[in-house]
């Protein structure tokens, strides 16, 4: 499993993929899974981040393979 310090790198170099070249994708960030931790569990577990970063590379593959305009 990729360390903390690597899921956060590759969450932020997907979020800037989106930002730059989909923004029309960004609108949809903001209904993510949430990643902020509430309650008793009050660190955002590699789990949390796995998640996180998959779901993110999906919300980006999904749209490229229907909108294949822009290359990377």
């Amino acid at each position: 499993m990729k360390s903390e310090k690597e899921l956060n790198s590759d969450i932020l170099r997907i979020s800037m993929i989106i930002l730059e070249k989909y923004p029309e994708l960004s609108e949809y960030l903001a209904e993510m899974p949430v990643t902020i931790p509430s309650g008793n569990d009050e660190k955002i577990s590699l789990n949390h981040l796995k998640s996180y970063y998959e779901s993110l590379n999906s919300l980006l593959n999904k749209y490229k393979l229907k909108h294949p305009k822009i290359e990377e």
